[in-house]
């Protein structure tokens, strides 16, 4: 039975992340047939953001703006959504599981006194019913959720489900909404972003992570030369965070960032368990490491025993020099 589907957009410096529409393909496979509607909330004019859902699939969308909502706070985010859903009433409601949608959706679904299905890596429609996978313990297992009545409440995890191919020729309304946003009890003074340079490294399509085999700061800057070339972005293992390599912004792991990407290179990395949750679930993982024996060769498709001083320069030209003879 077809569905309206509120797509809840998350922007960042002025661009939509990649999971708004990754989401809105899972609100259309949610949807049935029925309507996608999307909703955004900041400060200043929204509509072009707006208009850029429009291309991926939503068929309206909704802004919200207000001085109040120029930084996120949970607060003045689920005032301004409660809003609309109370206009709406939709029978879906999809957000990406990034930090924003973590700490939004549970005080969304408490208010409406719904479940909420987290982290979701995968939609179907199967029998009439909506059914969603799951990583559970770690990424070692997966579970699926049926949804057969109720509210359809779910966050997906970045890099999962395939957006739908953007087309200018579609339409749809963006409209503005006026909302008053009171009782903010989270005041943002500053915000300071540590992140790496280029690419979000939890919507990246590859992934270059050292370990504590880089042994210092420098010793990342070959990481950064391949990961140049294959136009992607560096992570890290808590090991390399903890031993003052790099910054923290860039640890994965199962207390740091989960990343599925398309390609992930990991270097001087052992492979322990807690890492591994962070990044088991890449489609290609590629491992080297000086130790056969590393845990991280249990995971990876393709391994290489070596020095990571030796390979990564090699690769890094061999690369290169690939591209020069394209």
């Amino acid at each position: 039975m077809s569905k309206k589907v509120l797509v809840i957009g998350e922007a960042r410096e002025g661009s939509l992340r990649n999971v708004t529409f990754e989401a809105i393909a899972a609100a259309n496979i949610v949807s049935d047939g029925g309507e996608v509607v999307g909703v955004l909330c900041g400060d200043g004019d929204l509509s072009a953001l707006g208009q850029e859902m429009v291309y991926y699939g939503a068929e309206k969308v909704i802004t919200v703006s207000n001085p109040e909502l120029k930084t996120y706070t949970s607060d003045g985010y689920a005032q301004a959504v409660m809003e609309v859903i109370n206009d709406e009433s939709p029978e879906g409601i999809i957000m990406g599981h990034t930090a924003v949608g973590k700490d939004l959706t549970p005080k969304l679904a408490s208010r409406l006194e719904s479940g909420l299905i987290s982290d979701a890596t995968e939609v179907v429609a199967e029998g009439g019913n909506i059914v969603f996978t799951r990583p559970i313990y770690s990424g070692k297992a997966f579970e699926k959720k049926e949804i057969t009545d109720g509210l359809v409440f779910a966050t997906i995890r970045p890099n999962n489900i395939p957006s739908l191919e953007r087309d200018e020729a579609l339409t749809g309304q963006v409209t503005e909404k006026e909302v008053s946003i009171t009782n903010i009890r989270t005041i943002i003074q500053d915000v300071i972003r540590k992140s790496s340079d280029g690419v979000d490294l939890s919507e990246a399509k590859v992934i270059v992570a050292g370990g504590r085999g880089v042994k210092s700061a420098e010793g990342f800057e070959p990481l950064n030369d391949l990961a140049e070339v294959l136009g992607g972005t560096v992570g890290a293992s808590r090991g390399a965070c903890d031993a003052g390599y790099c910054d923290y912004s860039l640890q994965i792991g199962q207390t740091g960032k989960v990343v599925t990407p398309d390609l992930y290179i990991a270097c001087g990395i052992s492979g322990a368990i807690q890492h591994l949750a962070g990044m088991s679930n890449s489609k290609v993982i590629v491992a080297i490491n000086k130790d056969p024996e590393a845990n991280i060769f249990n995971v990876a498709d393709y391994g290489i025993v070596g020095d990571l001083f030796d390979v990564v320069p090699k690769l890094v030209d061999e690369i290169k020099q690939m591209k020069v003879n394209a």
